[in-house]
């Protein structure tokens, strides 16, 4: 048999229109990246008045499942992407017959199950924390005699910002873990005595191009970011390292737009993937004012197969999530001439919704360790 070469697909020229699943400040970010580039963009989400609708030139406000939705949406765009990853991979496959989809319904799917994303990493000969997948209280109590206590108890799917997360503690009932986390089926993750959380970026266009930004610090309260320091303080081999990382997982899964990984440091320098997220990422909004090209640019870039930015920062960089009340006070922020606010035009804040971050600037080497 003969093996054909697939046809090659020309890049999506300025003046198209990139569909975007999702919403929120993500896909609002990135709307703003693509108009600079000469795009449209058309945001499919089911949340009216949405981030990212108020910045688009056209919006399908309908169910993740609504099938008529979803094929007139696929009709009317060039290319498709997606700015969460909690979408029904069903769905990004049907797209899929209608636009290029980018990344993949595949990817989704790898990054969606945090089974099938630790196997994944694995398989590579990436190092994870020690981890069982469990489908019962039982199945908890025998995981937990392998992994030991303390350790945490995670959903496969849909966790995010601490949310679907049980602490296991050496006192913990099981049953009563099983039953707050709300059944499976799930993960146990042992835990990392780590001395810090990093994260590194990665774009790849489609014919496997790759630029990564800079590998940063992340620090969370209440298990959702508060602040991320760019760079992360750590030795150059190790930063080379998380980088080579992201980019052997981008290239194995054969992911086109961006890839975020979040890693731990152990205090004797190992590097252990946490999470990964095929989309821009809440650890690289300092790239938007610290560096040549924002994430977001590099986003559009690379789903639309344009040659990618330089990601070096120009200046080192602190950014401060914004919560709830937070974003009430920008006059107050933005009486510091330090600050570059950015506001995501939510209009109810509630306790730890993201409503916004600042950016603030240094001279390279001069950053402090944390938001001052």
């Amino acid at each position: 048999m003969t093996e054909t070469t697939p046809p090659k697909l020309d890049p999506i020229k300025p003046g198209s229109t990139i569909g975007v699943i999702g919403g929120g400040q993500l896909g609002r970010m990135t709307a703003v990246a693509a108009a600079e580039l000469g795009y449209r963009v058309h945001v499919f989400t089911p949340e009216v008045d949405g981030p990212a609708e108020q910045v688009c030139h056209a919006a399908t406000i309908a169910a993740y499942d609504d099938q008529d939705a979803i094929e007139a949406f696929g009709r009317s765009v060039d290319v498709v992407t997606f700015e969460f990853e909690n979408v029904p991979a069903e769905t990004v496959r049907h797209l899929s017959d209608l636009a290029p989809v980018r990344p993949s319904w595949e990817c989704l799917a790898i990054c969606q199950d945090r089974i099938r994303e630790k196997s994944f990493c694995n398989d590579l000969g990436i190092e994870t924390a020690p981890w069982k997948d469990v489908a019962s209280a039982e199945e908890l109590t025998a995981a937990i005699q392998v992994i030991g206590a303390p350790a945490v108890l995670k959903t496969t799917r849909l966790g995010y910002d601490g949310k679907g997360q049980v602490r296991i503690r050496p006192e913990t009932n099981p049953s009563d873990a099983w039953a707050e986390l709300g059944g499976g089926p799930a993960i146990l993750e042992g835990f990392v005595d780590f001395r810090m959380e990093v994260s590194v970026i990665t774009a790849r266009r489609p014919n496997g191009a790759m630029a990564s930004f800079d590998v940063v610090e992340n620090r969370h309260k209440d298990g959702i970011l508060d602040v991320t320091i760019a760079p992360a303080d750590i030795s150059p081999e190790l930063a080379a390292k998380a980088r080579t990382i992201g980019q052997k997982m981008a290239e194995a899964m054969d992911l086109v737009g961006l890839l975020a990984v979040e890693l731990f440091v152990t205090k004797d320098d190992h590097l252990l993937v946490n999470e990964m997220a095929p989309r821009p990422h809440n650890s690289g909004h300092w790239s938007q004012d610290g560096c040549k090209t924002s994430q977001f640019e590099q986003f559009v870039r690379a789903v639309c197969d344009l040659p990618l930015g330089a990601p070096e920062r120009h200046s080192d960089a602190v950014m401060l999530n914004l919560l709830g009340m937070d974003a009430t006070l920008w006059e107050t922020q933005l009486s510091n001439p330090e600050n570059k606010l950015h506001l995501y035009g939510k209009a109810e804040p509630r306790a730890g919704r993201k409503m916004g971050h600042i950016n603030r600037l240094y001279v390279k080497g001069a950053q402090p360790k944390g938001w001052t």
